[in-house]
């Protein structure tokens, strides 16, 4: 694939662009700072953090950002045959609201950093991976959105549990990620999911602690540590109890 240009913008004094014919390119433009504006072909979209713009070569494309307000984002325009075949797969929306995980951004950091590197030191097969990466995660997002009517913050909530499970949360630590009351967050978890916040995470703890008794030699008390149960004895229960034999017996006839 080429990668035409690769970057982080930040405006304070204003901005504004049109591009009556769109680019030659893909553009993916992520909102990570403050609010802008943008047009797609028709489409009026009102811009803020964690808001991802998705425009196909040839499309029309506008963007404005008023003057005195602070706009930051990353952006790429890139194009090729692999590129092609993914978007035309399937449906994709102009715009979704996304997750600023770690994954997603840390990706676009490593495509900036590997876009300003001097000709003779880049590697474009690492940028070309990096790139294709950050497209599957994309389309993970819109998927999971199209599939599930949950509202984007139970999303966001389970999206935090996953990556926390296994090293210790409190439920006040998921409304706080989530800009939500405890009482808020927990009905809305509860609502969309059928599940309470520890219940999903004991799922994630037990699929984890289940490849770590089939794949490595670790004792039980330190899987048990390792997966965020901490006592062994509490690992003991809650894995009997799914599975209906502790998890010696389980590791020993699996």
């Amino acid at each position: 694939m080429e990668i035409r240009y690769c970057g982080y913008a930040y405006h304070t004094n204003g901005y504004f662009s049109t591009h009556e014919n769109g680019h030659e390119s893909y553009l993916f433009r992520l909102q990570t700072e403050g609010v802008s504006q943008a047009v797609v072909e028709n489409k009026k979209i009102h811009l803020e953090k964690g808001d991802l713009i998705l425009v196909a070569p040839g499309e029309y494309y506008q963007l404005s950002i008023e003057g005195g307000q602070a706009s930051g984002d990353y952006h790429i325009l890139f194009s090729g045959e692999w590129v092609d075949a993914w978007w035309n797969r399937f449906n994709k929306p102009s715009n979704i609201k996304i997750e600023l995980t770690d994954k997603i951004v840390s990706l676009w950091r490593y495509l900036v950093a590997e876009k300003r590197r001097p000709i003779s030191d880049k590697n474009d097969e690492l940028m070309d991976y990096l790139l294709r990466s950050l497209c599957l995660l994309i389309e993970r997002a819109i998927k999971d959105q199209a599939a599930h009517s949950r509202p984007f913050v139970v999303t966001k909530m389970m999206r935090y549990i996953e990556e926390n499970a296994t090293t210790g949360f409190t439920v006040d630590d998921v409304a706080n990620h989530a800009e939500l009351s405890v009482s808020r967050s927990v009905h809305l978890f509860k609502q969309y999911t059928n599940k309470t916040m520890i219940e999903y995470a004991q799922e994630i703890r037990l699929a984890a602690a289940i490849d770590q008794m089939k794949y490595t030699n670790m004792t039980l008390e330190h899987i048990a540590e390792n997966c965020g149960f901490g006592a062994y004895p509490y690992f003991h229960r809650v894995f009997k109890k799914v599975y209906g034999v502790s998890p010696g017996v389980y590791r020993k006839t699996s």
